[in-house]
């Protein structure tokens, strides 16, 4: 979509060279994308915290009763 922006030269340098990208389009596109997963990945750690994806533990494995010694796991 193109799209009319207003926007000093100093920041569009400073966003062309943080990009890495030599031109106008799309170094603000690249900026834009970014901006976007930054505030999405924010709102992903809030909800997270707030427990929005606590889910219950899993059943626990049925003991087996054969063996009541569980294996010696070595590294």
């Amino acid at each position: 979509m193109r799209i009319s922006v207003d926007i000093s030269e100093a920041i569009l340098e400073d966003v062309m060279a943080l990009t890495g990208e030599k031109n106008k389009s799309p170094a603000l596109a690249k900026a834009v994308e970014e901006f976007v997963r930054r505030a999405r990945a924010r709102e992903f750690g809030r909800l997270i915290r707030e427990g929005a994806f606590d889910y219950p533990d899993p059943e626990p494995e049925p003991a087996d009763l054969a063996n009541p010694v569980p294996p010696l796991h070595h590294s």
